[in-house]
């Protein structure tokens, strides 16, 4: 497969799993701040999101002070935000329109609607948008356009590259959503186990889409142990970083294969090795490393494996 083809396909799958990390970043700054937890209020929660996600700096420049409108605007509509719903749905629309013919019709379709359909949101006046139907527009049609590819595209190797995007996009999302609730929500050791730590665990499940599972894997009782192990090691949970990076393993794999002894290893060698330390560990190990120092190891390798993939199939003028 052509070098820009293969990136194009990568990069798509990265933008719209992107662009659902974005709105489930509004889902959880809304439900927090329905149970304010410090003296700065829900300032406190906002730009813990702007922080998990890395763009808080971009934020004080543009915007100052924090507001929820502002945060709204910036996390889903703002273009110079390249994080936002708005930019990455454009991203992946265009990656998908310049390889349009690796695509099947009912693929570009989803995709294309999405796009339109963001654009009528665009021209709504924000005070008739409500942030929850935001979330539920992004997750609805990102969830629509990974159906189509699933159920319809080829398993080749340009399958292979969109779904690797995906498993490597969400494994640094969630990864990224813990480190709000733990690193940035929970700021005083007093309130670990309290109704507070309670509420702030179930957000982050809702916001992943993953209450219901997580109570079918373990049961009524949430403790920051269980939902930890559950978003962290649990192979039979969907978002947690085990299966996420499993399934980007399982598609370097593929493409090995396709490619034969001419397919460079360095990304699936990598990938293979930050798989076998995630499952030599288990959760107790994880919170004596303390864990957001094990969160950022975390994101800081999926960087790297993100970056051998870059280095292995994505450069060259081809």
């Amino acid at each position: 497969m052509l070098c820009r083809t293969a990136s194009n396909l990568f990069w798509m799958g990265r933008h719209l799993e992107r662009a659902e990390t974005a709105a489930r970043l509004l889902d959880v700054g809304q439900r927090i701040t329905l149970l304010p937890n410090t003296e700065a209020g829900y300032q406190n929660e906002w730009n813990s999101l702007l922080q998990a996600s890395g763009t808080s700096a971009l934020f004080a420049d543009k915007y100052g002070e924090i507001t929820q409108e502002k945060i709204e605007e910036f996390i889903f509509f703002d273009r110079d935000n390249p994080s936002s719903v708005v930019s990455c749905i454009e991203k992946a629309r265009e990656a998908g329109r310049i390889v349009r013919t690796a695509l099947t019709s009912q693929v570009w379709d989803a995709l294309n609607v999405s796009y339109q359909e963001l654009r009528k949101i665009e021209k709504t006046p924000r005070s008739r948008i409500d942030t929850a139907n935001l979330t539920d527009f992004t997750t609805g049609h990102t969830s629509t356009v990974r159906g189509a590819i699933n159920a319809t595209q080829l398993r080749n190797d340009g399958w292979h590259f969109m779904n690797l995007g995906y498993g490597l996009e969400r494994a640094d999302a969630t990864a990224r959503l813990l480190d709000v609730k733990y690193f940035v929500l929970l700021p005083r050791i007093e309130f670990v186990g309290s109704g507070l730590d309670t509420y702030q665990w179930q957000v982050i499940l809702r916001a992943l889409s993953a209450h219901r599972a997580y109570h079918w894997a373990y049961g009524g009782d949430i403790t920051a142990g269980r939902v930890a192990d559950f978003l962290i090691l649990n192979g039979e949970s969907p978002r947690s970083l085990i299966t996420s990076l499993y399934e980007g393993v399982w598609h370097l794999e593929g493409l090995a294969k396709r490619y034969g002894d001419k397919a460079p290893t360095t990304a699936r060698d990598k990938s293979r090795e930050v798989l076998e330390a995630l499952q030599a560990r288990d959760i107790d190990a994880i919170f004596d490393e303390g864990l957001h120092e094990f969160l950022s190891w975390f994101i800081a390798e999926i960087g790297v494996i993100s970056m051998r993939v870059h280095e292995d199939y994505l450069l060259g003028g081809s």
